[in-house]
């Protein structure tokens, strides 16, 4: 009998425990609901002053604080709801059985006079409040989850439009461009605009628009490594990796005054992805909440080729995605393999184009469950375009063919969200396709997408990509830390730092030595063998872009526009500090002794 008094009390206090659990979790929901952290109104506030006073160094500190604090009370509250309705079920899981032991015991204690039963739980079985209360919980748990796990989905699909920080415009003079192909679908032949300093031409444009579906054929063909290298087809190089190959490239600029400045261009949409290059064209992407963008610009005089827009396109969502200012919609960098260029929106939308402008194909890849937005920059692999898609709800990693977009393979991946982007890597025995993300860095066959090996060894919000040289893999995430894992028949981790952690950019791995650049103003290099820090650099203002090798040479430039050059040795040899005049988080890029790099506004070629 005192077993069964115990479990009724057990049973009642679990029960009451779940509810109150139940009201509470509505409760942290509806709160923040109305007032979500990331849709804090102080960061636009400090941005604006900041705008107004550039070189504030207390006001870079104050955002950067509010921002680190925005982030983190987001996600301890998502943290805490998860665990709020973790608690629930167990509170509703312990009463359930408490009930079912005191049932269970009064059915063998049939000797035991009635009066002296359970009252309690005698007057609970005759009005059926075991199913009425069972049933209520399992309610409130239902209600409490499908708030919680909307409460992000809510944030990305919001129809608002996509808020952009506010950069000034340059006055520009109108340039003349010329078609260089057949009118397509969604392909348009549109105005270049160039400097005043720097005019590339002085009739007004013409514009060329033609609404006709009409799709091309790609041409056959793989390129080899040697024409990948000699071009700039990919984000961060030829295997994604940050090594280029050009050589005689520019150490000295003044974007804002002119100096060595080729040529300079408004792009019409913003857009954060870093240029592309193959033989004589450019391409970057811009978007807004309503059109998303393919610019080709030819990379010696600025002209605009043509233009293409990712639209009409199947399962395509009829509102763009909400996503956070330093994103956008136009995030990821494309790729080209000489014979098409590829491009991918924050909306999922994937398009092909030949080089010429016209549509190969496009398909929507289900709009991503992303809360900063989709930044996952393409690679390429033989006749394979490869996605890294890891969102909210799941992860997966996919292969698309160049020629027609139809999936040939697809690996669902145990991760969560990311914002990095996949490497290819020569092994010396095989080729694999790097990915970071928390907790993982993973190794795939890029042929079969079969996953070869995984080390769990990173956690938060995971936006660098992995870096490699000489048999070693390289990765690294801010509040996480970073690790050297030699690879072989069993890839381990050799070394691990926790100093300097990149929160957005890249390691970059070249010569023996590691370079990491961090959010908080700090260059630094390590021996990438063993770890050993070798010098550090603090230059004040925050990294966003990858660090790029090229000609002994690392380039790195910072949020304010000015791109740090120094030799590619242990010791640390400054060469320059040329400024670009605006800000950029876009990586450097090479192409036949000239540097390209994207500002907020503009796209310029540097060189002489």
């Amino acid at each position: 009998m005192d077993k069964i008094k115990l479990a009724q009390r057990i049973g009642w206090i679990a029960a009451g425990f779940a509810i109150i659990m139940a009201v509470l979790l509505i409760a942290n929901f509806v709160q923040t609901s109305l007032n979500d952290p990331i849709e804090n109104k102080t960061i636009p506030a400090l941005v604006k002053r900041l705008s107004q006073n550039p070189g504030d160094e207390a006001l870079k500190a104050e955002i950067r604080a509010f921002d680190l604090m925005a982030r983190k009370a987001y996600f301890t509250s998502q943290w805490q709801l998860r665990t709020g309705i973790y608690l629930m079920f167990l509170g509703i899981i312990i009463s359930i059985l408490a009930v079912r032991f005191v049932l269970s015991a009064k059915s063998k204690l049939n000797e035991i006079d009635r009066a002296n039963e359970v009252q309690g739980l005698d007057k609970l079985v005759a009005q059926k409040w075991v199913i009425y209360v069972g049933s209520g919980l399992i309610v409130l748990a239902l209600a409490s989850g499908f708030l919680s796990s909307n409460s992000l989905k809510k944030y990305m699909v919001d129809e608002n439009i996509v808020v952009q920080e506010e950069q000034p415009a340059e006055i520009s003079a109108p340039a003349q461009t010329q078609q260089v192909s057949a009118p397509v679908d969604s392909a348009t032949l549109a105005g270049n605009t160039a400097t005043a300093e720097n005019p590339v031409a002085t009739d007004n444009p013409a514009t060329n628009t033609e609404t006709a579906a009409v799709t091309a054929t790609a041409p056959a063909g793989i390129p080899t490594l040697a024409q990948l290298k000699a071009n700039y087809p990919f984000f961060r190089g030829a295997e994604g990796m940050g090594v280029a190959s050009q050589k005689n490239t520019p150490t000295d600029w003044n974007g804002a005054g002119g100096k060595n400045v080729v040529w300079k261009v408004k792009v019409p949409k913003s857009g954060f992805s870093s240029p592309i290059i193959w033989g004589n064209q450019l391409f970057v992407t811009g978007a807004d909440a309503q059109v998303r963008m393919v610019y080709c610009y030819d990379k010696n005089t600025g002209k605009l080729m043509w233009e293409a827009a990712a639209d009409n396109i199947q399962g395509s969502p009829a509102s763009a995605p909400k996503v956070t200012a330093d994103t956008g919609l136009a995030a990821p960098t494309m790729a080209t393999d000489g014979r098409a260029v590829f491009a991918i929106f924050g909306t999922g939308d994937v398009i092909g184009l030949d080089m010429s402008g016209k549509r190969l194909w496009a398909r929507n890849l289900g709009v991503p469950d992303n809360h900063y937005g989709h930044s996952s920059s393409l690679i390429i692999y033989k006749d394979k375009l490869l996605i890294q898609y890891d969102t909210n709800r799941s992860g997966k990693l996919m292969a698309l063919d160049v020629k027609s977009g139809t999936t040939v393979w697809e690996t669902a991946r145990n991760s969560k969200i990311s914002w990095s982007s996949p490497v290819l890597v020569n092994t010396g025995s095989r080729m694999e396709l790097i990915l970071t993300t928390n907790p993982n860095v993973n190794s795939y066959n890029p042929e079969t997408g079969k996953e070869l090996w995984n080390i769990a060894c990173l956690s938060g919000e995971v936006g660098p990509s992995a870096g490699y040289a000489d048999g070693m893999v390289f990765a690294a995430n801010e509040y996480a830390k970073l690790v050297g894992i030699k690879l072989g028949g069993a890839p381990e981790i050799v070394w691990e730092a926790d100093e300097y952690l990149p929160e957005v950019s890249s390691p970059l791995a070249v010569n023996g030595l590691l370079y990491i650049a961090t959010t908080y103003g700090v260059f630094t290099c390590l021996d990438a063998k063993t770890g050993e820090k070798l010098w550090e650099q603090e230059y004040g203002d925050a990294f966003y872009s990858s660090p790029i090798y090229a000609d002994g040479k690392v380039y790195i430039t910072d949020m304010s526009g000015k791109t740090h050059i120094v030799k590619a040795t242990k010791d640390y040899q400054k060469i320059g500090t040329p400024e670009l005049g605006e800000k950029s988080v876009c990586s450097p890029v090479f192409a036949d002794g000239k540097v390209y790099l994207r500002g907020m506004n503009n796209l310029y070629c540097i060189g002489k």
